[in-house]
């Protein structure tokens, strides 16, 4: 079937984040194989129509008016298991690899476990936690450009940094992903001991984005949150969680323009108090881009 007629209209893209928030979607698509993809992405740059990818909707808000262009849901989920390494596609599930891995004994990416990202979310913000990073173990990344071209980019083309990577500033897609591991004995119990901190420590069961700031270096940005005072502060149905105060939750009725007055007032309180900008790790993705 042409992809086109696969397209659906006014897709309410709250469904599709971890957030619960954000208006009806021009066009939206599910694409799980890398062919459709290139596709698909060629058809946006043939038609100047702009397009976001979305995985598992974590680290992202979505505006209240939804998204002027076609919303890519990318579902390529295989997983191919070889001689320590794993080539995945962008769609897996970042936090099961981390448990496959570690009850393998590869070591890691067992931090991912509890992490609601897709692995092309986790390579295209690095994300990471407890010193360890994505990039880490990446070996190689499949990449289609804004042509629809397929590539593959091994890890001496990459940058990282950190939540960055040059694939921020590329227009494209990530479909796949190759980790190379080691072993380890430890990992398994590591991964567990991981977990049940994040489960402790982190709002998981409720509605949020994950953590809204990057982690300045002197301090973690939730500690300096709640040495303003702003633990449990909430504008409407958004509020800073009483359990970790890098986390913004949607208490039910949340809109986007709640969620971004509350970020500015924690941005504002944090910096007058200590001095100190804290930087939005969560994107922010607007009703209109570019192509």
């Amino acid at each position: 079937m042409n992809l086109y007629m696969r397209f659906q209209r006014n897709t309410p893209l709250s469904e599709l984040s971890t957030f619960g928030i954000g208006g009806p979607s021009r066009y939206f698509i599910e694409i799980y194989t890398l062919k459709d993809m290139q596709e698909v992405v060629c058809y946006c740059h043939r038609e100047s129509l702009p397009f976001f990818v979305v995985g598992k909707g974590s680290n992202v808000l979505f505006d209240d008016r939804g998204f002027n262009g076609l919303v890519i849901h990318n579902k390529i989920n295989f997983c191919e298991f070889r001689d320590s390494e794993v080539y995945v596609g962008a769609g897996y599930s970042f936090a099961l690899l981390g448990i496959q891995t570690a009850r393998k004994g590869w070591a890691g990416l067992e931090f991912a476990s509890g992490i609601p990202a897709s692995v092309g979310g986790a390579i295209y913000m690095n994300a990471g936690a407890n010193g360890l990073e994505t990039s880490n173990t990446l070996k190689e990344v499949t990449f289609v450009n804004e042509m629809g071209d397929l590539h593959i980019v091994d890890r001496e083309h990459m940058h990282f940094d950190y939540r960055t990577s040059c694939f921020q500033n590329q227009k494209g897609v990530i479909v796949a992903g190759l980790f190379q591991f080691t072993t380890s004995t430890q990992v398994r119990e590591k991964q567990l001991q991981l977990m049940k901190h994040r489960f402790k420590t982190q709002p998981l069961k409720e509605k949020s984005a994950g953590c809204v700031f990057r982690n300045p270096s002197s301090i973690g940005a939730g500690a300096l949150i709640q040495q303003c005072g702003l633990k449990g502060f909430s504008i409407g149905g958004a509020k800073v969680s009483d359990l970790h105060a890098n986390f913004v939750v949607n208490k039910g009725n949340a809109t986007a323009l709640q969620v971004l007055e509350l970020i500015a007032k924690i941005k504002h309180q944090v910096k007058e108090i200590t001095g100190i900008e804290l930087q939005m790790e969560i994107r922010n993705i607007p009703y209109d881009i570019s192509g």
